[in-house]
């Protein structure tokens, strides 16, 4: 069936102040809330709106995907882009005043129930992770420091060896003396105990939740996220038929008290309890009692992200949530990309003794388990103590480079900046102070800084209402890969000069100069 497009007229004023992008997505909104666009219309294409407008495709694809993030639009690949079926509150609200009937004259389906949203099907802003790493990359370890030579090594001697489980499909639990290792591990350092039994590797963080959740999610279940939370977990749960509750996160962690009110009857939590992502803080003895309190009076899941918790520069590494789990409703997830390297693709899940024999036998329907060789090979980094001294250095020496980078960024921005010291992780956000026209556009730095070689991200993107105009703006940046002083003020001052840029469009250029390109 053909699905036309809707005439549709969009006007922009150059002489407004207002970037451009923004103005698209305003009239989007607009159109969208009198009833001109319905639900399943398809959108003009990207090329097609671009010409039409008169400007680069880039500016109408980053409108196309703030709408996207909004839950306005939805993308199918090839077949286009369609105004959503499930529009957000605010779109609706003038068609229900109208009398709350599609087109076709019936009544318009209930929405999710409430602080819940269908779970969105794109990343409101390109976030590629891929290729040749680049500076301030979030989530990225020091890939200078790692010990190849040493790596590669153990790599050969396991590829030499002649063993033929090498060389056949992997065991989809993953390889039992590396389980072995990760259970011992993970009693030693996060207060996790577990038997190798309940540990599964897998190929990464989204293949985790993939395996949690085939195993132990039903349809319309619904999950309480972390508000601002992790963006690309918020990406892949799109995908599936999960439905997220927006749970808002202050200084004490996810506000549990809120989430009860928001959605009592929710059967999972996802949270970074240890280093909330983005903004870093710990949540609280006391909400991690109330929240494994939730979990066990109703037989919910907690998903616990432990991403980075080795790095800690302010006292001892906490322990895991996991560790305070006395009703076994904790299913705790941590990953080899940040203390090692992510082209490792390793990961691991440690499940509850309840839900081994269901979890095992989605693992193995899956099969996809991770290649043999490198989990061999890491088990005998771990083993021979190379993993526990690749960790301690690497703390020392990220401690040293997150002073680097914020000192550097405290000098370039002054009082345009807030830049708070992170007490662990590899990567913080920081929050720009209202200009003299506003809040700033941090995607529009975001963007800047993007096209002149840095891989900072947007703060404002995650948070579930990403274009309030309360949401705070700023950036997400690493700074495990921050060499020097030297180094440092560089990649501040490039920062700088896309915040300088706006509300203008000429900043990359000078950025780009700061970088040496």
């Amino acid at each position: 069936m053909t699905v036309k497009t809707p005439a549709l007229s969009i006007e922009i004023d150059r002489q407004k102040p207002v970037p451009i992008y923004l103005q698209i997505c305003e009239r989007f909104r607009t159109a969208i809330a009198a009833g001109h666009l319905r639900p399943g219309d398809r959108v003009p294409a990207l090329r097609g709106l671009a010409m039409q407008l008169n400007t680069a495709r880039g500016t109408v694809e980053l409108a196309y995907t703030i709408l996207v993030g909004e839950g306005y639009l939805l993308m199918r690949g090839a077949a286009g882009t369609f105004v959503s079926p499930s529009l957000p509150e605010a779109a609706t609200r003038a068609q229900r005043a109208k009398g709350g009937q599609d087109r076709s004259g019936a009544p318009r389906a209930e929405s999710a129930p409430q602080g819940s949203q269908p779970m969105r099907r794109e990343l409101p802003i390109a976030i590629d992770m891929s290729g040749e790493p680049r500076p301030l990359q979030p989530g990225l370890p020091a890939l200078d420091m790692f010990p190849r030579k040493l790596w590669n090594r153990l790599v050969s001697r396991r590829a030499r060896s002649g063993d033929r489980a090498m060389l056949a499909y992997p065991n989809p639990m993953g390889y039992p003396a590396l389980r072995e290792h990760i259970a011992t591990y993970l009693g030693l350092s996060r207060g996790v105990t577990c038997l190798p039994e309940q540990v599964f590797v897998t190929s990464g963080y989204r293949a985790t939740l993939e395996l949690v959740l085939r195993s132990l999610a039903s349809p319309n279940d619904r999950m309480w996220f972390e508000d601002p939370g992790y963006l690309l977990a918020r990406g892949f749960l799109s995908e599936t038929g999960v439905h997220l509750v927006p749970v808002p996160v202050d200084e004490d962690g996810i506000d549990v008290a809120r989430g009860m009110e928001l959605d009592p009857q929710a059967r999972f939590a996802l949270v970074t309890p240890s280093h909330q992502a983005p903004l870093g803080y710990t949540l609280s003895l006391a909400r991690r009692m109330a929240l494994l309190d939730w979990a066990e009076k109703a037989s919910r899941w907690i998903i616990e992200d432990d991403y980075d918790s080795e790095f800690r520069y302010v006292g001892r590494p906490l322990p895991a949530l996991k560790s305070l789990d006395k009703s076994d409703r904790v299913i705790y997830c941590g990953t080899f990309s940040k203390v090692m390297f992510p082209g490792l693709r390793l990961a691991y899940a440690v499940v509850p003794e309840r839900a081994v024999e269901r979890v095992q036998r989605v693992a193995g329907s899956m099969n996809a388990g991770s290649p043999a060789l490198l989990q061999a090979a890491l088990a005998d980094f771990i083993e021979q103590g190379h993993f526990a001294r690749h960790i301690k250095r690497m703390r020392t020496l990220y401690g040293e480079r997150r002073t680097l980078i914020a000192d550097a960024l405290k000098q370039a921005f002054g009082d345009r900046m807030i830049v708070d010291m992170p007490h662990g992780g590899i990567q913080f956000p920081v929050r720009f102070t209202v200009g003299p026209d506003g809040p700033v556009d941090d995607v529009a730095v975001a963007m800047r800084a993007r096209d002149a070689g840095l891989a900072v991200g947007a703060l404002s993107w995650w948070y579930a209402n990403a274009r309030l105009r309360h949401t705070p703006r700023g950036l997400v940046m690493g700074f495990a890969n921050v060499v020097d002083a030297k180094d440092a003020g560089r990649l501040a001052r490039a920062l700088r000069a896309c915040l300088d840029a706006y509300p203008g469009g000429a900043g990359s250029d000078s950025a780009k100069r700061h970088l040496g390109h």
